[in-house]
């Protein structure tokens, strides 16, 4: 009982330690960054900004509930990860980062380059030091490849309900020009997600070069406990399918891809190798996934354009007249007032023939009428907080 308790205390002194990982401060300052450009092009492209410039930092760590409820499997299983992995995975995620390439910003990408990084390492017997840490190679044939190959299934399930969740949330509009050069638009989701994963690692190492550090032993070994940041990017655009669509069906393949991984990477207990295998093919189906959505959304029609029949809703504000009536992106606003429209300037004309108390009749994404209104008040926005297709 006593062991348990000095465990659980150092370990409260070793979770400070957590934020020393300079990938935390930098995935906090490029989730900074995408605002600060996104904002820039919402203003260039719609004169005002659509989400707040620090919303992706904001979420930085939406998915902190499924990091418990991981670091409770990974711990309770005692699924152990070899020190070296982690340090060759931070480098590749750090530079992934660093690189804008959020495209290749899943997890399962930076683990799976870890471990082929290692094994090439083991292949040509190269090693290095880094402080007081060793860093030698792996053979897909060790037990600990199994460990990474479960883990990096877990972080696709994870990622698949962040994405599904939180997609269409913050899906931002952008101004692009179709094939016949009108204007039309398309949606960007980039995000950066930090997940504090709680590890076990093999040896000492940490324990001698940082002090009280939580360990443990078992038999001859000796284990210590990290809390460790595994970082998530996504970036995917959606033109064809409306974000609100697009999203939940991308983020639920991804999360069924990662139950597959889980599965056959614990078959791989047995067979390590399997897991080896389980690990690159999952790497490979996650980007055969965002290919085939990036196509199918490039080709076809654009599901927000200019129409014939009405002004299409291509973003609403927070805290605006549009929202507070309910205003849907992908619904068209077929009259303003008893008034027809069927572009930007029309809408506004109509509005202003009774400008304190706005009617609006329009076409919710199924095709069905409905009718709303609202009293406009002095401080009200003067566009109603919505943005329209010109």
């Amino acid at each position: 009982m006593r062991i348990v308790e000095e465990i659980i205390i150092e370990l409260a002194k070793g979770i400070g330690r957590f934020f020393l990982h300079p990938a935390i401060y930098i995935t906090l300052l490029f989730s900074i960054l995408i605002g600060y450009f996104r904002v820039k092009r919402e203003r260039k492209h719609f004169r005002t900004r659509i989400l707040w410039g620090w919303t992706e930092a904001k979420h930085l760590f939406d998915g902190y509930v499924w990091a418990i409820i991981l670091s409770i499997i990974s711990v309770g299983l005692g699924l152990v990860v070899p020190t070296s992995w982690l340090f060759v995975y931070s480098t590749w995620m750090i530079l992934f980062v660093l690189l804008f390439m959020y495209q290749l910003g899943s997890a399962i990408y930076a683990m799976s380059l870890g471990a082929v990084t290692l094994y090439i390492m083991n292949l040509y017997d190269w090693s290095f030091n880094i402080l007081p840490w060793n860093l030698t190679g792996m053979d897909f044939l060790q037990k600990s490849i199994v460990t990474i190959a479960v883990i990096a299934g877990l972080l696709l399930i994870i990622e698949g309900i962040l994405i599904q969740k939180h997609g269409a949330q913050n899906a931002s509009p952008k101004l692009v020009k179709t094939p016949r050069g009108i204007e039309a638009i398309e949606y960007v989701t980039k995000r950066l997600w930090i997940l504090p994963i709680l590890l076990v690692i093999p040896g000492d190492a940490i324990s001698s070069y940082i002090p009280y550090w939580p360990q443990f032993t078992l038999g001859e070994l000796t284990f210590s406990l990290i809390l460790f940041p595994f970082v998530i990017g996504f970036q995917q655009k959606s033109r064809k399918t409306l974000a609100v669509e697009f999203f939940p069906s991308l983020g639920k393949k991804v999360w069924q891809l990662g139950i597959i991984v889980v599965v056959v990477a614990a078959v791989g207990y047995f067979m390590p190798l399997v897991s080896g295998l389980a690990l690159i093919l999952g790497a490979t189906a996650r980007l055969v996934i965002s290919y085939i959505a990036y196509k199918k959304e490039m080709a076809g029609t654009f599901a927000i354009s200019p129409q014939s029949d009405g002004v299409m809703i291509a973003g609403v504000l927070a805290d605006s007249p549009a929202e507070k009536m309910g205003l849907l992106i992908g619904e068209k606003i077929v009259k303003v007032n008893g008034q027809k429209v069927t572009n930007e300037q029309e809408f506004y004309e109509a509005v202003q023939i009774n400008a304190a108390h706005c009617r609006l009749e329009v076409l919710d994404i199924s095709g069905e009428l409905r009718l709303r209104q609202h009293i406009l008040f002095r401080h009200d926005h003067y566009r109603l907080g919505l943005i329209l297709v010109r």
